[in-house]
C-alpha cells in the first residue's frame, strides 16, 4: 500500500494510480502542547511504501512515526520514498564564524540515519550530492527527475539553449535538454573581479534572439537564478524559463523571479506547489 505523509499527497495518489497499488488512509492531529501525530488506520499489508516530503521539520517527525504505524500494522517491509530530502544540503559539517566545524554535525547524516531505522530501502529524487544516500545505514536509490522538466516546455521554443547555474549541474540541463529532444547546453560561470563585484554569465554558447531554459535541481531564495535570469535578459534571450526538480521557493523568491522577467517557472511534485507542472510518479514507480 501507499502511505501518504501530509507534503505529498498529491505525488502519493498519483504514484497510487502509477503502480496500481492501493492508497492508505492516513490521518494527521495536532495536540496543544505541539506534539503530532501521524497514524495510518487504514493500512494493512506486508509492504509499505511511505511517500513523504521532508520539507518541515514536523513533516520529518510525520515520516517516522508513519514508518512505526505501518510496522505496528504488520508491514515486514518499508520502502521509503523521499521526494525532497530537508537537510540534504548539509552534508558537511557546517560552522558559522571561524569555520571551527569541532562540535558541529553533518545534518544530512543525521537525518539519513534517523529515516533508516524505520525503513529497508530509501528512494531520493534529485538531493542536491548524489552522495547523500551513502549516509543512510540501508539501501538508497536516486531517481533522476531532470527528464521530466520538459515536459511542460512549450513545443515552439526558439533555438533553444539549456542552462545550468554552474559546471556541476550542467547534467540536469542535459536531461532536460534530450528529453525535449533539441537545443545547446551550457552553464553559468562566476567571475570575481573584486571583494564584492562577481559577474554571472553563459560561459560559451550565445544568448541573443534565443530561448533559454534554466535547470536546476533546486530553486530556493531565488537570488542566484534570479540574477541569472537578469544577465539572460540584458544578452538578447527572447524568453527565459525557469525549470527545477524542487521547488523550495522560501520567502520572496517567487517574486524575484517574477521582477527578474521570467516567462515561466516549471517544478515537479516532490514539494507541492503552484509551480508544479510534472508528476514524478513515473519514475519512482520504475524502482519501487
Amino acid at each position: 500500500m501507499i502511505v501518504s505523509g501530509s507534503t505529498s499527497q498529491s505525488l502519493a495518489a498519483a504514484l497510487a494510480a502509477e503502480t496500481g497499488e492501493e492508497l492508505a488512509a492516513v490521518s494527521f492531529q495536532s495536540f496543544p502542547d505541539g506534539e503530532l501525530l501521524a497514524a495510518a488506520p487504514g493500512f494493512s499489508g506486508e509492504r509499505a511504501v511511505v511517500v513523504a516530503a521532508t520539507t518541515t521539520s514536523d513533516a520529518h517527525l510525520e515520516l517516522l512515526q508513519l514508518q512505526d504505524a505501518v510496522r505496528e500494522a504488520g508491514a515486514t517491509e518499508v520502502v521509503t520514498v523521499l521526494p525532497y530530502m530537508g537537510y540534504a544540503r548539509q552534508d558537511d559539517a557546517y560552522a558559522p564564524g571561524d569555520g571551527e566545524t569541532e562540535g558541529f554535525p553533518v545534518s544530512a547524516r543525521a537525518v539519513a540515519r534517523a529515516v533508516s531505522t524505520g525503513a529497508d530501502r530509501i528512494v531520493l529524487v534529485n538531493p542536491h550530492e548524489v552522495d547523500v544516500a551513502d549516509f543512510f545505514d540501508v539501501p538508497a536509490s536516486v531517481v533522476d527527475a531532470a527528464p521530466r522538466l520538459a515536459e511542460p516546455l512549450p513545443s515552439d521554443l526558439a533555438d533553444p539553449l539549456f542552462l545550468a547555474p554552474d559546471a556541476g549541474a550542467t547534467e540536469l540541463a542535459a536531461g532536460a535538454r534530450d528529453a525535449y529532444g533539441r537545443g545547446s547546453i551550457d552553464h553559468f560561470e562566476k567571475t570575481r573581479h573584486s571583494g564584492n563585484e562577481v559577474e554571472i554569465a553563459p560561459s560559451d554558447a550565445p544568448v541573443e534572439g534565443r530561448d533559454a531554459v534554466v535547470v536546476d535541481d533546486i530553486v530556493a531564495t531565488g537570488s542566484t537564478m534570479s540574477e541569472s535570469v537578469d544577465v539572460l535578459n540584458d544578452r538578447g534571450a527572447e524568453r527565459v524559463f525557469v525549470a527545477c526538480v524542487h521547488a523550495v521557493l522560501a520567502g520572496s523568491a517567487r517574486t524575484k523571479l517574477a521582477h527578474a522577467g521570467v516567462e515561466a517557472v516549471y517544478a515537479t511534485d516532490t514539494i507541492e506547489r503552484a509551480e508544479t507542472e510534472v508528476s514524478v510518479a513515473s519514475a519512482i514507480a520504475d524502482v519501487v
